[in-house]
């Protein structure tokens, strides 16, 4: 009988031996880390005048980012078992709800950006309302509101009095039945958000990188270095976000059954599900320091601005706006010059498919 309850989910003592060390001190790494390049990303950026859909999204990434990254601190002090059990509980309440949606709001907001990329491939010319700075700070302010209302619940029904067990408090047990109902809702709710917004950049890259290639090969460029470069742009979105964020949500929904239900599961496995959970979720934060070097990528103006900050360099306006032509542009241009092609028309419509915006 002792066995039994021994097994079971509900008597389960989790084991905090290594999460209690190893994820405080990888977490405060990743803490300064990011707080350098998101406060500087936030520095320039919010010097960058949003003339487009694309400067707007970013905007909100970064401030997704900066939000997240001020999370950390708790998460470190209540993982190290630091303070009494009321820092946990605001943790559990406030801080770790925070702490996914901003991650969530970067995930949709990263899958707008894949969407304008490919907008301005397919229609350079056309007046897609999607691409109007207008509809994209619309579409930013909808997608916080949205975020935030639906995890609001979460705050308010983790109402229950905080049971400590085995010397920890388990964020599970401050909720209420309704409370764990709608997390574990909630919870297929952010998987679907995150795998649809996969296969939305799946897509759009790929028919971005057809685009590019048929661009190339109509100015009849034989120069491998272009093509290299566009590759290099496709692998860092669709890359760092897969590589972040597809093994957090492999373990998120079976670690997320054993705590909402009374599943009888061997203990063993109850703490490698939770072992697994810490290590992705760890996983996933890094991508608050992997957001920037997509800024770098795809952002020009903001490649120029860092290069002149680095290099303690005034940033002319004449440049500022010569950063409105794109690389892609400009490599395309380049190739069709040397090719001395005969015909405009091939030249501008060439020079139109990019992944880059100012």
């Amino acid at each position: 009988m002792n066995n039994t309850l021994t097994n079971t989910s509900i008597k389960c003592v989790r084991d905090t031996s290594v999460t209690a060390v190893v994820f405080p001190c990888l977490y405060s790494i990743l803490f300064v880390v990011a707080l350098i390049l998101n406060s500087l990303a936030a520095w320039i950026f919010f010097s960058i005048p949003s003339t487009s859909t694309f400067v707007v999204f970013l905007k909100n990434v970064v401030v997704a980012d900066l939000l997240m990254t001020l999370t950390i601190p708790l998460r470190v002090l209540s993982d190290a078992g630091v303070g009494f059990w009321h820092l946990r509980a605001f943790h559990c309440r406030y801080s770790a709800v925070l702490f996914y949606i901003t991650m969530y709001i970067s995930i949709l907001l990263l899958g707008l950006i894949s969407l304008d990329r490919y907008l301005k491939i397919v229609r350079p010319f056309g007046q897609c309302f999607l691409q109007r700075v207008r509809v994209g700070q619309l579409l930013s302010a909808a997608v916080w509101v949205v975020m935030l209302c639906l995890a609001l619940p979460n705050v308010i029904l983790s109402d229950q009095t905080p049971r400590v067990s085995g010397g920890r408090l388990k964020c599970s047990s401050m909720k209420s039945k309704a409370g764990l109902m709608w997390h574990e809702g909630f919870n297929y709710f952010c998987q679907v958000v995150f795998w649809g917004t996969l296969a939305l950049m799946v897509v759009c890259y790929t028919f971005i990188s057809k685009k590019v290639y048929e661009s190339y090969k109509a100015s009849k460029s034989r120069s491998q270095a272009a093509s290299r470069r566009t590759k290099a742009k496709v692998f860092v979105v669709v890359g760092v976000f897969f590589i972040c964020f597809a093994p957090f949500h492999f373990a998120r929904v079976p670690y997320t059954l054993t705590q909402t239900r009374s599943i009888a599961s061997h203990c063993q496995a109850q703490n490698a599900l939770y072992i697994a959970k810490e290590t992705t979720l760890w996983l996933s934060t890094t991508n608050v320091c992997l957001d920037p070097l997509i800024y770098v990528f795809l952002c020009k103006v903001f490649r120029k601005k860092l290069t002149a900050a680095l290099c303690r360099k005034p940033l002319h306006k004449g440049t500022m706006e010569s950063a409105t032509a794109t690389s892609t542009q400009v490599e395309m241009s380049q190739i069709a010059h040397s090719n001395r092609l005969s015909y405009n028309g091939m030249l501008q419509h060439s020079g139109q498919y990019t992944m880059e915006d100012n």
